[in-house]
């Protein structure tokens, strides 16, 4: 009796399985985004800057407000001596938007019909998941540390029938976060608005272009840059794996970080940095 009630409630399963309507999608109406994408070359050498136009550091030019221009002074002061300022990724903590979209490591962009997946590697891998199902803001957002909530549209700019563009806004953020290495800060109340808008280039279809303006109250105004990607790898590119952690010799300790010599002692990061707070172990001569 018992295989006849399994086979009846699989029997119903299958029944409503096809009584769901299909979700329909004709990828034709998208943009092609398959394949590998990897960010477009600098302007200048060096680290990957927010702004690929313009220099690393005070040379992005960023509108800080004098209270963020002055956490900004402070953090390059730090790494001049070693330190690593307002930056994270030495701790293998992700960048999190909207520095995750310099595209540290290759990126892959997945569209379905009610969801557009963009998945990278930030110092972690990490998945943007961008709901393009209609839906509105809920009145409480999660706040998340990598790519907060992001709702998006598809839009047929030239009315051709086809798709050719992706709006996209996300709210909803965890911090510390940092535009890019050179430790220009976002507002720490995390309160940050980030619109985007993905488009293949008219003239170079295997090039991705990704505005973005970033609205947050450690800046006198909206800040607009546009990324640059391009297609790489072939149909069946090679996927690498970078894990952060692997090999990491940095240590943090209360709110000064350390190194870990090959020999595996401790290390000041900075020059004269004081040793770390050693009141919990058995002192030498006690």
């Amino acid at each position: 009796m018992r295989h006849c009630g399994l086979l009846a409630a699989g029997a119903i399963l299958t029944a409503l399985s096809l009584a769901l309507p299909a979700v329909a999608f004709d990828d034709a109406k998208y943009p092609d985004l398959n394949g590998q994408w990897t960010r477009l070359p600098p302007a200048f050498g060096g680290q990957p800057t927010w702004d690929s136009s313009k220099p690393w550091g005070t040379g992005q030019e960023a509108p800080l407000t004098p209270e963020y221009q002055a956490i900004f002074e402070a953090n390059e002061a730090d790494q001049a001596v070693g330190g690593f300022g307002t930056t994270t990724g030495w701790r293998c903590l992700a960048w999190g938007m909207p520095a995750m979209m310099m595209d540290f490591q290759p990126m892959e962009i997945i569209v379905l019909p009610e969801v557009t997946y963009i998945r990278t590697s930030d110092t972690q891998f990490t998945v943007r998941r961008i709901f393009t199902d209609g839906r509105d803001w809920p009145a409480h957002i999660e706040p998340a540390f990598r790519g907060g909530l992001a709702v998006g549209r598809w839009l047929d700019r030239a009315g051709s029938g086809h798709y050719d563009a992706l709006e996209v806004e996300t709210r909803g953020f965890k911090g510390p976060r940092v535009y890019d290495a050179s430790g220009i800060p976002l507002h720490a109340d995390n309160q940050s608005i980030i619109k985007e808008l993905f488009y293949l280039d008219r003239a170079d279809h295997n090039i991705l272009r990704d505005e973005i303006t970033v609205i947050d109250h450690a800046l006198t105004r909206p800040w607009t840059v546009t990324k640059g990607f391009r297609r790489t790898g072939g149909a069946r590119p090679e996927w690498g794996e970078y894990v952060c952690a692997d090999g990491q010799s940095h240590v943090a300790i209360g709110n000064e970080s350390y190194y870990l010599s090959a020999e595996g002692m401790l290390m000041p990061q900075k020059k004269d940095q004081p040793p770390p707070d050693l009141r919990y172990f058995k002192q030498a001569g006690h």
